[in-house]
């Protein structure tokens, strides 16, 4: 990725700061996953910020336990969620977003509005150029 990009394609910085994309680093990978955005969403909508692990799972709908589980194991490892521990009887376990989670979903926000207005000429596409390979 050290390759030279033509400057005249560059947008403005922001900040004082330009986009170029950086290595594989793992964190792309979290957060393409088929669960994690949904996580962060509920978690973000909760009312008080934490959400018991059976409301998060009814919530974010037809995963599964375990799916749910390693989601958030991954999302604690990686800062982007705190995990509360309740020793009651029985156990009680809420999940709460750090600032890292909720800037990640600010982040994603203009992408998802990106989508969401670009979706149906990027489906025309795709059915044009699937037209084409038949």
């Amino acid at each position: 990725m050290d390759e030279q990009i033509d400057a005249a394609t560059l947008r403005e910085p922001e900040n004082g700061r330009q986009f170029r994309p950086i290595p594989s680093n793992g964190v792309c990978s979290l957060l393409s996953d088929k669960w994690t955005l949904p996580v962060i969403w509920r978690l973000s909508l909760a009312e008080g910020h934490q959400l018991r692990f059976s409301v998060l799972r009814k919530e974010v709908g037809t995963i599964t336990q375990r799916m749910l589980t390693l989601t958030l194991r991954n999302l604690e490892r990686e800062g982007f969620v705190t995990r509360h521990y309740f020793p009651e009887v029985p156990p009680r376990v809420e999940y709460e977003l750090t600032e890292i989670g909720h800037g990640a979903l600010r982040a994603l926000e203009g992408f998802n509005f990106w989508v969401h207005d670009n979706l149906n000429v990027i489906k025309a596409h795709r059915r044009a150029y699937d037209r084409t390979e038949l």
